[in-house]
């Protein structure tokens, strides 16, 4: 049994070695074929491959998602940018080669050097770029002596292109290299060092809808490093196309009305948010970033004293100056302690302790209600108004109407802007609040600072009947097909605290401001049968004493900011606008004309080329209200 046993064990085993040794000699006989295929039969093309050639794997840029206006007008594309590359394990000897090359293109053998100098320790097969978007002459040099010039490579990438130059530049923005702490940030996960990325604005909020998809080619090269074949390739992935809520036409109105000034003319629909137009200057041209600025050139355009760099219409904070008294009145109306019938009486100054409150107008306006006295702007009446409002009321009436927090347009570093009240002095400055600095901010001077965009918020506010619009400038995106992948929505924030019998009062002063002879915006009421509803105000940048002759004596840095709000038509407002002219000096002479043109401009286009018959424009009306 025990024989038997052993017998049938044999031969299992047997037949399990005999399997083994096929499975071994088929696997050998496979190996063998493959080995004879590549050496023999394709032997000679690998050993040239081996010898003269390799494989590679470049980089497809994406291009950028392209920028619209709300009509569909081209605002930012991309455009083809040609960068000097070398490989410096193909071009040996590495020298020679520079030299040569310094020659072709006429920049420095020792620049290029330095360039190449900085890959110690990073492979020699990877891309060094020598030079940005070199220029079309260069572009033919290489090209015709590049069989001089091992591992030289020129690489057509999209480059940022802006159509319009400083038009619209604070709010579309620009794009720089990516920095060190930006690469760090989970926001930035899809981008590498090098990469250009939105810095301000449109290109920086909008950064995640505007960038693409990396695409990629497996390429065979040559000794020298030139490209002998494509092997495989993926197209890159375009971004998305951002239609922005702007009107072109509009924004360069408006950038004309206030050439040659620095400040601010900021636009809206009083009914959805959108903005219409947001101007800052001066301006700058976000194509000098594109290659990238030097030290020495970015330093010099942020040193400049007008602050070319700062979007003024979202983060410039000025006294609010008279446009404040709209807040006073709705505060003072709401609080019961004025109406409608209560009158004071203005000789041109009031007493108040041991000093003298002046009125902007020297002889005074006489006996005025609250419509009269927002009308012409009267600081005696709200002198008193002041006497009888409590600065912590007037503040939270402030707030409620959106000044002093962002109003969320959805830029970065927005200025809040400072609404002061009591609490406010005494946890800033540590002393209490003296009654007498609530007559300096009912009218809008003392600590108030406000910014151009939050005071269109609140024109809007009583343009709308009261409704706190939060402020968008993206009108929708679209992919690259077309697409529609979101788009913007009117967004109440709130209701300003205000009856409908104040809305009306306030509504009337407004009127009354630009369409009766005593308003302070009598001469920069638009015509055509365009009714404008406005607030002049002019910012003191420090005080002034009796008998001052401000224009010969004050310099131009110390003179006063213009200001203008507005809404039109007034009985059904389409568009509301806000202007500040930095040292301007009165609102009504040169905010007030600037905001009338561009209304003019917005709901009569047909007749902007036209000689405006019917117009009136009285230019020497100057109301100087504080």
């Amino acid at each position: 049994m025990s024989k038997f046993i052993k017998s049938t064990d044999s031969e299992w085993f047997r037949h399990r070695l005999s399997g083994v040794m096929y499975f071994v000699t088929a696997a050998f006989v496979v190996i063998f074929l493959r080995l004879f295929y590549l050496q023999v039969i394709e032997g000679e093309e690998f050993r040239r491959l081996s010898e003269n050639n390799c494989i590679r794997l470049q980089r497809i840029e994406y291009p950028r998602g392209l920028i619209f206006d709300r009509n569909g007008i081209l605002l930012v594309d991309n455009r083809p940018s040609f960068n000097l590359s070398i490989v410096l394990n193909d071009a040996r000897p590495v020298k020679l080669t520079l030299e040569k090359l310094s020659q072709y293109i006429g920049v420095p053998a020792g620049e290029l050097a330095s360039k190449a100098d900085c890959i110690k320790g990073i492979s020699s097969y990877r891309p060094v770029l020598l030079k940005q978007d070199i220029g079309r002459n260069a572009l033919a040099a290489v090209e015709a002596h590049k069989y001089e010039l091992p591992g030289v490579s020129i690489d057509v990438q999209p480059k940022r292109y802006y159509l319009h130059r400083n038009s619209a530049a604070h709010l579309i923005g620009y794009l720089s290299e990516i920095s060190s702490n930006e690469l760090k940030d989970k926001k930035y996960l899809k981008n590498k060092p090098g990469d250009f990325v939105g810095k301000s604005g449109i290109e920086k909020s909008f950064e995640n809808y505007l960038i693409g998809k990396r695409g990629g080619r497996q390429v065979e090269v040559n000794v020298s490093g030139q490209v002998v074949r494509v092997l495989e390739n993926i197209d890159a992935e375009a971004g998305n196309s951002i239609y922005l809520t702007i009107d072109q036409r509009l924004q360069k109105k408006a950038e004309e009305l206030l050439e040659g000034k620095a400040g601010a003319v900021v636009a809206m629909e009083p009914s959805s948010g959108q903005i219409l137009a947001m101007t800052s200057k001066p301006s700058f041209d976000p194509n000098e970033f594109v290659c990238g600025l030097t030290h020495d050139e970015w330093k010099i355009l942020i040193s400049q004293p007008n602050r070319p760099m700062e979007n003024k219409a979202i983060k410039g904070e000025y006294p609010p100056a008279s446009t404040y008294k709209i807040v006073t009145s709705i505060a003072a109306l709401e609080e019961k302690v004025i109406d409608i019938n209560t009158s004071f009486y203005c000789p041109g100054y009031i007493k108040y302790g041991n000093r003298e409150f002046r009125c902007w107008k020297k002889g005074g306006h006489g006996s005025v209600n609250v419509v009269r006295a927002l009308a012409e702007s009267c600081d005696v009446f709200f002198y008193n108004v002041g006497q009888r409002l409590d600065i912590d009321k007037l503040a939270w009436y402030a707030k409620a109407c959106g000044l002093g927090a962002p109003t969320g347009i959805g830029f970065e570093q927005e200025g809040a802007g400072l609404i002061p009240s009591a609490i406010w002095k005494k946890k800033r400055i540590g002393t209490a609040w003296s009654s007498g600095e609530t007559l300096s901010a009912v009218i809008g001077q003392g600590y108030n600072l406000v910014t151009p965009i939050q005071m269109l918020v609140l024109i809007s506010s009583i343009a709308n009947g009261g409704k706190r619009i939060k402020p968008v400038v993206m009108k929708r995106i679209e992919t690259p097909e077309g697409r529609l992948i979101t788009e913007s929505s009117p967004e109440i924030l709130g209701n300003i605290p205000i009856s409908q019998n104040t809305i009306d009062i306030v509504s009337k002063s407004l009127w009354e401001a630009v369409n009766k002879n005593y308003g302070t915006a009598w001469g920069a009421r638009p015509g055509g049968g365009i009714e404008m509803s406005g607030k002049t105000g002019t910012a003191q940048v420090f005080g002034r004493k009796e008998g001052d002759d401000e224009k010969k004596r004050v310099p131009q840095h110390l003179r006063p900011h213009a200001w203008f709000v507005a809404y039109a038509p007034s009985s059904d407002p389409k568009i509301a606008v806000s202007v500040i002219v930095e040292h301007g000096e009165h609102g009504s002479s040169t905010a007030a004309p600037i905001a009338r043109e561009l209304i003019r401009s917005y709901l009569n286009p047909e007749s902007e080329n036209s000689n405006n018959a019917g117009v009136v424009a009285d230019y020497n009306i100057v109301y100087d209200e504080y």
